[in-house]
């Protein structure tokens, strides 16, 4: 059989009806646990001589089909379920390091995924460094003898900088050292850091895959000996399974990605166009906007998250958030609606100032999801504000 182009690969990929009687929509089951057929059957189940399902974490077919199709959309090998994204980027960290150990990561970073990175470097005396991957030269320099992975964020949360992931790649090679990229932002439709030569891709499922804002959920994918690693150590024994009501869930929004996807970037894509024009907007960012050639490289199109700077510090920053009436003042992104949100104080207030700042993150910086409404109507709600 050919292989499917992604808009039906997200629809169909993992489940077949026949063997579910035939229903079309993948099966709930919801159930913790699994009766054998003989006690000699569980143990051969216990002793992993023979397939099949024992308890909902260590395994659940409505999760296993999401798992099959994370997989292929990403072209890896295999995939695992999360209870949210940084159950997904702390059980793969976990799983790639040990104390002691360096992780070069990329220059910015989601506010939890910092504060993870923190936590091990106080607990187990590892060292983190951070780089804007702009040469290999760059990156070989920051390479350590106990660099144990890199991870990456692009484009980066909430700055929109590009990381040119095939060079990356290219290079951590040269050190046998694995890539974990955080694909959050653009979802599989429009990267695929497997692609690329990366090793590991994470994904908060919250955001664009489910696209509806009402699961947390996350999502990693890769080689297969590494996940099965994962699959046996980090996420049993620690436990941020996905439960299979919010495996059906995420199936469910997962079938209209492209859809969606392609609405939110038209939408992005004129919103940006205004905000450029605005007098009280002093800069705009956005993965198509960017002057490098790395855009076109990796991603299809831009996504449907936009950062700007207003001409103002953080008090007119805040007021442009209470003056809006229908754009909706919440952290998170890849809902229907269009979400908006003060990274300084908000998604990233964990990170100390000095830091924060090094990161682009100033307080006049502002991070817009942008929804399926209307563009017009996002625009004239963000207009009167900013005119306000």
């Amino acid at each position: 059989m050919s292989k499917k182009r992604f808009e039906t690969t997200v629809i169909h990929e993992g489940y077949n009806a026949k063997d579910m009687l035939g229903s079309l929509s993948t099966p709930l089951f919801q159930t913790s646990t699994y009766e054998f057929q003989s006690a000699q059957h569980g143990e051969r189940s216990f002793l992993g001589e023979e397939d099949g399902y024992i308890y909902t974490r260590l395994g659940n077919p409505t999760v296993q089909v999401l798992e099959k199709r994370i997989a292929e959309l990403e072209g890896a090998e295999s995939g695992l379920a999360f209870s949210s994204g940084m159950g997904a980027i702390s059980a793969v960290l976990i799983s790639l390091t040990k104390a002691n150990d360096h992780i070069l990561c990329s220059s910015g970073l989601y506010g939890c995924t910092f504060g993870l990175l923190m936590m091990m470097k106080e607990k187990y005396n590892m060292t983190v460094d951070f780089s804007d991957f702009t040469s290999r030269e760059e990156i070989r320099s920051q390479i350590k003898e106990n660099t144990a992975c890199i991870y990456i964020e692009t484009p980066i949360n909430p700055t929109m900088q590009l990381i040119d992931l095939k060079l990356v790649a290219e290079v951590a090679k040269e050190y046998n050292i694995p890539v974990v990229v955080d694909n959050t932002f653009s979802s599989p439709y429009l990267q695929r850091p497997i692609e690329l030569g990366c090793d590991v891709v994470v994904h908060s499922a919250t955001k664009y895959l489910n696209g509806h804002g009402d699961v947390i959920a996350g999502l990693a994918v890769g080689k297969r000996n590494f996940l099965d690693h994962v699959a046996s150590t980090t996420q049993k024994d620690i436990g941020a399974v996905l439960s299979p009501f919010d495996a059906w869930l995420l199936l469910r929004g997962m079938k209209t990605l492209p859809l969606r996807m392609d609405r939110h970037c038209d939408n992005a894509e004129k919103i940006v166009n205004q905000l450029l024009l605005h007098e009280k907007v002093e800069q705009v960012y956005y993965p198509k906007n960017d002057k490098s050639d790395i855009f076109s490289k990796q991603m299809k199109r831009g996504g449907g998250v936009i950062a700007f700077e207003l001409k103002g510090d953080k008090e007119d920053a805040q007021a442009l958030l209470n003056r809006l009436e229908f754009v909706k003042v919440a952290v998170s992104l890849g809902d229907p609606e269009t979400l908006i949100e003060h990274p300084a104080t908000m998604t990233h207030a964990v990170i100390p100032k000095d830091e924060r700042l090094k990161m682009g993150i100033t307080d006049s910086l502002i991070r817009l999801s942008v929804g399926l409404e209307a563009w017009e109507d996002i625009w004239n709600d963000l207009e009167q504000a900013l005119n306000s």
